[in-house]
């Protein structure tokens, strides 16, 4: 019997498994960042300021790929960062089809602020492990989302 092919089991097997536990993960981390990092910037977006932070004017394309975002999710996140004035998006010059996005410093001033927010709640979910079990539980979550994408 392949990986792939599971012995028979009752369908409430299913929803104690990978993806529900995934699901109310997120839920409850969608629920910290909402009450103690921002109301009105998503960790997507947070992450979209983070990595032109921290490497500077990138093209659309390639700041979709590092953010792990479609490009039908990323160009109207990258639209309402616009919109608020925390990127701004132009063409290439040596490529008219190309965006570039940079960050502006309203932009900057905003991740710089709630960076620490942002850590804690990472750091909140992973309070009830040890130090080994967090970075263990990291790890292990890294290698699944490498081994699957």
């Amino acid at each position: 019997m392949s990986r792939q092919d599971p012995p028979h089991c009752a369908p409430l097997d299913a929803v104690q498994g990978v993806g529900p536990l995934a699901r109310r993960l997120n839920q409850i981390h969608t629920r910290l960042w909402y009450e103690r990092v921002h109301q009105d910037l998503t960790g997507p977006q947070f992450t979209v300021l983070a990595l032109l932070d921290a490497h500077g004017d990138m093209d659309q394309g390639t700041l979709g790929a590092l953010a792990h975002l479609d490009k039908s999710t990323a160009a109207p996140l990258l639209e309402r960062l616009n919109r608020r004035g925390l990127v701004s998006i132009t063409r290439d010059a040596s490529d008219r089809r190309r965006k570039v996005v940079h960050i502006t410093e309203e932009g900057r001033e905003l991740i710089v602020r709630l960076a620490p927010a942002a850590v804690a709640v990472s750091e909140q979910i992973l309070a009830l492990f040890s130090t080994e079990e967090h970075d263990q539980l990291l790890d292990l979550l890294r290698r699944a989302v490498d081994w699957l994408n």
